[in-house]
């Protein structure tokens, strides 16, 4: 079984799969902890409180997120088509990553800030903190730890979302172990799509779980 497997092709199903994750983590990060901060600062008794944006807010994210992924991808073939001029290959796929998983991490970021103690926030703001002050020096710092480890279940996430891309197009480790695995009953190319995905996933959790951990005072 074994020696179907074409190593060349596995080597750049790899590198496809961590291009479309490596930057839909990334851009998750950079639109889901501003999102998750607003969700949170927004809301009632809170330094920003503004319920209509903030109920507004979280109906967007809440539909985003019931959205099931592969409905997502179709959905946004046209803004893919826009943004990087084909809808097909790893670079489109992050289109849809970022749409399903920004939302997603959003709602850890603000489960991670509403878990703050509102003492502390009250202290800052008695010390003449200004909001922006209160938001980067009290609020992300405190959540820190949370936040990371929220980052490492999306991304374990979106390698899973990323195999499933694949099947529309996107490339990776999920396109070829359908296209070269399944439809061509090569089990041997099968089995190792499946094998270097596990890997992957236990990799970023490992990883994760040890930043999070020398982030967290309390441990």
């Amino acid at each position: 079984m074994w020696e179907s497997v074409d190593f060349d092709l596995l080597q750049e199903a790899t590198l496809e799969t961590l291009h479309m994750v490596g930057i839909s983590t990334l851009m998750t990060a950079v639109l889901g902890i501003p999102l998750g901060v607003l969700l949170v600062v927004t809301d009632r008794g809170y330094f920003w409180e503004n319920l209509v944006f903030q109920r507004i807010l979280a109906l967007v994210v809440n539909i985003f997120r019931a959205v099931p992924f592969i409905i997502l991808v179709l959905f946004l073939f046209p803004v893919a088509k826009l943004l990087v001029g084909t809808t097909l290959g790893p670079t489109a796929a992050t289109i849809p990553l970022i749409a399903g998983a920004a939302p997603f991490y959003a709602r850890m970021v603000e489960t991670a800030i509403r878990d703050i103690d509102k003492g502390v926030i009250e202290a800052a703001q008695a010390m003449g903190a200004s909001r922006l002050t209160i938001i980067c020096k009290v609020l992300i710092p405190e959540a820190f730890p949370s936040i990371v480890s929220g980052l490492t279940v999306t991304c374990v996430s979106l390698i899973s979302f990323s195999a499933m891309a694949g099947i529309v197009g996107a490339g990776g480790l999920g396109d070829t172990a359908y296209r070269f695995g399944f439809q061509a009953f090569n089990d041997g190319m099968l089995y190792s799509c499946g094998i270097l995905l596990v890997i992957l996933v236990q990799l970023v959790q490992s990883v994760g779980d040890r930043i999070a951990r020398a982030l967290d005072k309390r441990s």
